[in-house]
Formats: C-alpha cells, sequence, structure tokens
C-alpha cells in the first residue's frame, strides 16, 4: 500500500549522453569521494600536514577500495557469479552494482599503509583525519542504491516505507505489489551524518589521536552498519544462520574497542606532529637543509642592487676590496 510518505524509488538510474551511459549509483560514490578528500586535506593541513598528499592517499585506496570492495561482494554474493545460468565475467561489472563498504575498508586500508610510507604521514594521523569525510563519503554513496533500486530491507507499513516494483529481482516471492520496504540506504545515511555531529564533538572536547578517533568511527559505523543489515532482505553469505555483513558489522565494534585501548595504553601524550621519525613537510625541507652555517651563509647586500654570499666574498681579487677611481680613502685622524 502506498502511502502519503512514503519514499517513491528514482525512474532514472543513469544518464545518456550520446554513445555514454553516466549512471547515477556511479555519480553517487564519485561526489562522495571528491567531498572526502577535500574534507581530509583540510583536517590535514590545520594538523601540519602536506594537503596535497592526501592525492597520493586518494590514488592508492581509491585503486585497492574498490577492488576489495567488488571482491568482498563477490566473495559473499557466490551465487550471482558462478553456478548453472550465471556469468563469471560479471564480476568485472562493478557499474551494475555491487560493492561492499567493508571490502572498501580493508582495501582501503592498504592503499593508506602504502601512502604513508611514501608520503611519511602516519597511517593513523591520517586515518584520524579522515573520519568525518569517509562517513559523508558513505552517507552520499549509500543514495546510490536508492537510484540501483537495491539493498532495500523488510516489508514495512511505516510511513516512510520504501516503493520497489514487484519486478525488481529482489523483491520477496509471495509479496503483494505495492508492499513498502524499510529504506535501508536512508537508515545508514541518516547514522552516518549524525556520527559526523556527535563524532567531531568528541573531537573538539577530549581531541582523540594516535588512531583513537579512528576507532570510535568503527565502534559507531559498526553499530549502525549491524542495525541496517540485519533489515536486509537481499541474499546474502550465511555463517552459523548470521549474515557476514552483521558478522563483519560486529567484528567492526570489537576491532574498534580494542584498537582504542590499544593506543590509548600506547600514546598517551600529545601527537604534535603527523609526520613519520626522520620525515617532515615538504615546506620544512629547505629550511632544515640549510639551517646548517658552516654550509650556507646568510647573503650580503652589497649596495649595488646585488648581492653576494658571505663565502663568495672569501674568493673576491684584493683589488675588489679598494676604492673606486676618483675617491679619496678616508684617513685616520
Amino acid at each position: 500500500m502506498i502511502l502519503p510518505l512514503s519514499i517513491p524509488s528514482p525512474e532514472l538510474q543513469y544518464l545518456q549522453l550520446g554513445p555514454f551511459r553516466i549512471y547515477f549509483y556511479a555519480l553517487c560514490i564519485i561526489v562522495g569521494i571528491i567531498i572526502a578528500g577535500i574534507w581530509t586535506a583540510r583536517r590535514l593541513g590545520q594538523r601540519g600536514g602536506e594537503r596535497g598528499a592526501v592525492f597520493d592517499f586518494l590514488v592508492w585506496s581509491l585503486v585497492l577500495g574498490i577492488l576489495g570492495a567488488r571482491l568482498y561482494h563477490v566473495v559473499t554474493h557466490w551465487g550471482d557469479y558462478f553456478g548453472e545460468g550465471k556469468n563469471p565475467f560479471e564480476i568485472f561489472a562493478f557499474w551494475n552494482g555491487g560493492i561492499a563498504i567493508f571490502g572498501a575498508l580493508i582495501g582501503g586500508a592498504i592503499g593508506v599503509l602504502i601512502a604513508s610510507r611514501i608520503t611519511g604521514i602516519r597511517f593513523w594521523s591520517f586515518a584520524d583525519a579522515l573520519v568525518p569525510g569517509l562517513l559523508i563519503a558513505q552517507a552520499v554513496g549509500r543514495l546510490g542504491n536508492w537510484f540501483n533500486h537495491e539493498l532495500f530491507g523488510g516489508p514495512t507499513t511505516l510511513p516512510w516505507g520504501l516503493e520497489i516494483e514487484s519486478t525488481n529481482a529482489a523483491f520477496p516471492i509471495g509479496l503483494p505489489e505495492g508492499t513498502l520496504f524499510h529504506p535501508t540506504f536512508l537508515y545508514e545515511a541518516l547514522w552516518n551524518i549524525l556520527g559526523i555531529v556527535v563524532l567531531l564533538a568528541v573531537e573538539r572536547k577530549w581531541r582523540p589521536r594516535w588512531g583513537t578517533f579512528f576507532a570510535l568511527y568503527l565502534i559507531w559505523y559498526g553499530v549502525g552498519r549491524a542495525f541496517t543489515e540485519s533489515l536486509r532482505v537481499d541474499p546474502s553469505l550465511l555463517f552459523l544462520g548470521v549474515r557476514t555483513n552483521v558478522l563483519a558489522a560486529i567484528l567492526a565494534i570489537v576491532v574498534g574497542i580494542a584498537l582504542f585501548i590499544l593506543r590509548r595504553h600506547r600514546h598517551v601524550g600529545l601527537e604534535n606532529t603527523v609526520y613519520l621519525p626522520g620525515r617532515r613537510h615538504p615546506g620544512d625541507t629547505v629550511l632544515a637543509d640549510t639551517a646548517d652555517t658552516n654550509e650556507y651563509y646568510h647573503v650580503i647586500d652589497r649596495g649595488d642592487g646585488t648581492s653576494v654570499s658571505a663565502s663568495e666574498t672569501e674568493a673576491l681579487p684584493d683589488a675588489s676590496l679598494e676604492p673606486a677611481s676618483g675617491v679619496e680613502p678616508s684617513k685616520t685622524h
């Protein structure tokens, strides 16, 4: 039954520009990544890091994150790609939907670790700076599920139920046309936005660092994801009768709690720099490298609009120190 406040599924799923087809699902992910990148660069710069280093992190985490997200989805939805009447090559058609956030987090974490070694920025310092951007990216990305008419929850009579066409392959068999479903995409998006507000308030008051802020993200996201995932009706791999994504959400909570305790125990002081020992901001490199006065000298102004270093004056001939022609040297009285 369609209710006055029910949420209709979008009629358009893509834009057709000549021979090119641009899916709103992909656009949501791209927009989320851009927002996360800009926000993280700003936060990293405020902590003394190089803002441009975010590009290195973005490239590595994006590539490995997409691979991890797709691989996780394929493994947990094995029957969709392998078996009688299935086309295994569909595992490469990620533009048709089918990526998993937990896989993206695992692959992205590997990418961040690689970028950390390249840029010299601490893994956990970057992870802490990433938290609000990651949450907003996940919230925007969930709108892609809405455009794709996928990953909805079970039937509901709540006024904000989601309208799904009965011809949808994921529409539960036996339910009448017009049945409304839990808009799990909206639940998770709102939970992530609330998480930004709550976690930033925590950060302003207690300034968690050394990876503890990222640990709080894992706990927050795991709690919300465990709830929304338990509502969904799409097929998923089960382990001990529980959806693997629910187990992954619980694991995220456990890892977050353990990480928070361990990092708090190991690092009790302030985080004075986001850089690894022996590494520094590229903008400070020149000043640090030229600080040795035995190697680099101050510039001496000769008064004629040019300058010469003190080391160069030692090589000047004695005549250069004589007064100019026609000028009588001063006498001592």
